[in-house]
């Protein structure tokens, strides 16, 4: 009976929590910052945010045709079926199923100037890490990396492994868009982990001060902004320094 339900889950489901999702999207405010700086970068663009922070990013991009990687498991399939109903083209695959193909798919639409959304510590974590595959995209296809901070005034943290955010009703949620980043075709070893370190920090970071701008302290992933300072950077200030800061 289990094995019965995981399998026609994706077909029952899809219809009922994109509905409901809809009806919560249509009741939130979002708020937007950095936006127009990013929105029309020439050639193409990713546009990352952590996977937990997905519910926002889908109603904000709704209908606009922006491109997404969705992994080839059952849950996915529930997820591709209520995105494409948010209007977004999607590529299956993932770090565990039809991931190189993904991958060239994904380099391919890029090369052809596509916007992306992207999760780079999904789709099963560990959260907070940014992994190889959005890298690989973004050297070979030329795209810029844009990191998303993204929060909610009102909301709920599901005990999912990366602490799923649902907004509120009738609430407001914030989306601050970062500087591009751009990875050199020849970059590799040590400068490649450099730019990994900076584009992780620079997610972590706009993602406390999303909080932060919400009403909520400067966590992000759970964790505070900290400790999620690159090893190689000798400044560590305190996170509730931070939070001065980034209130101020």
């Amino acid at each position: 009976m289990k094995a019965w339900w995981r399998g026609v889950r994706p077909y029952i489901l899809a219809g009922p929590i994109y509905a409901l999702a809809r009806l919560i999207g249509a009741c939130l405010r979002i708020e937007v910052v950095g936006y127009e700086q990013v929105r029309d970068l020439p050639g193409s663009t990713i546009f990352a945010g952590w996977h937990g922070r997905t519910f926002t990013a889908a109603t904000f991009f709704r209908g606009q045709g922006v491109w997404t990687i969705i992994s080839q498991s059952r849950d996915g399939e529930m997820q591709n079926r209520i995105f494409t109903r948010f209007g977004f083209r999607t590529i299956r695959g993932s770090s565990g199923r039809g991931g190189v193909k993904a991958l060239i798919e994904a380099i391919k639409v890029l090369k052809a100037g596509a916007k992306m959304a992207f999760t780079p510590d999904g789709p099963r974590g560990p959260t907070g890490m940014v992994q190889d595959g959005i890298l690989m995209m973004a050297q070979k296809s030329g795209a810029a990396l844009v990191p998303v901070g993204v929060s909610a005034r009102r909301r709920r943290l599901l005990g999912t492994w990366d602490r799923y955010l649902i907004p509120g009703w009738f609430t407001t949620a914030i989306m601050i868009y970062g500087e591009p980043i751009h990875i050199p075709p020849e970059a590799s070893g040590p400068e490649f982990e450099a730019i990994r370190e900076r584009f992780q920090w620079e997610m972590h970071r706009l993602e406390a001060e999303a909080e932060v701008r919400m009403g909520h302290p400067p966590i992000s992933c759970g964790q505070t902004l900290d400790l999620w300072r690159p090893k190689s950077d000798p400044s560590r200030v305190d996170p509730r320094v931070q939070s001065d800061t980034i209130g101020a």
